[in-house]
């Protein structure tokens, strides 16, 4: 594929909601064609996230360049078909690795504490979430069936972590993660909060004009491709 054909191609940006705020203040105006932010919730049905996402880019009749701002989200980025558009996706299993700004933080966190259930602004406001998830469970099972449910998903986890990339979204989300932890208290698990990093954003928006630097961050998916699970994995 030859990268410096894509000079001069229209740039569209498809993204979750819980970028929305970054890519409004991180992308120049006059960079991108089209931007369109998907809604939060659609992580909690992977199959539906990618439907509404090859809806979207089906809608664009220009060839272009789509920089989807997702990881590889429970497989809902998986078969996605770029048409004739060039795709560039952050090489990442989800927002998380995006929001603490790299791969390599995301890793780090992951070895010291591998059971750790992060929490961010999307899956708060959509309601992804072990509290959300017992209260949903109760109410179709029952409290006792609802309890043992939850226990054999999460017995094994250790932390829970709110990431959020700014102060402000700290202070508003902080006491919705506390009511999630009060629940989780019963497996004993430790809080945390961690500020977020902007530098992967950053980063995929510089790679828009310079894909020279498409290193292992990136998955780049030309034109008549489509995506597979094994292009995010590491």
């Amino acid at each position: 594929m030859d990268l410096n054909s894509l000079n001069g191609t229209p740039l569209v940006v498809i993204a979750c909601q819980v970028f929305q705020d970054l890519f409004e203040r991180l992308l120049p105006e006059e960079l991108a064609d089209e931007v369109t932010f998907l809604d939060y919730g659609l992580h909690r049905v992977p199959d539906k996230m990618t439907w509404s996402v090859q809806n979207q880019i089906d809608e664009i009749k220009v060839p272009s360049l789509i920089l989807l701002g997702y990881g590889l989200c429970g497989n809902g980025m998986r078969g996605i078909k770029a048409r004739q558009h060039t795709l560039l996706i952050p090489r990442t299993d989800d927002c998380i690795a995006i929001l603490l700004g790299s791969y390599k933080k995301y890793i780090t966190e992951f070895r010291s504490v591998p059971g750790t259930y992060y929490l961010t602004k999307g899956w708060l406001e959509s309601g992804s979430n072990p509290l959300m998830e017992y209260q949903e469970y109760k109410e179709k099972y029952g409290e006792a069936e609802a309890a043992w449910l939850m226990d054999q998903q999460y017995k094994h986890y250790k932390r829970l972590v709110l990431v959020a990339h700014n102060q402000d979204d700290l202070l508003k989300y902080r006491p919705m993660a506390l009511d999630v932890f009060e629940f989780c208290k019963r497996w004993n698990w430790e809080y945390e909060e961690i500020l977020g990093s902007e530098e992967y954003i950053k980063k995929l928006i510089d790679v828009t004009a310079a894909f020279e630097l498409a290193g292992e961050d990136f998955v780049v998916v030309p034109p008549g491709g489509e995506t597979q699970q094994n292009m995010f994995l590491r």
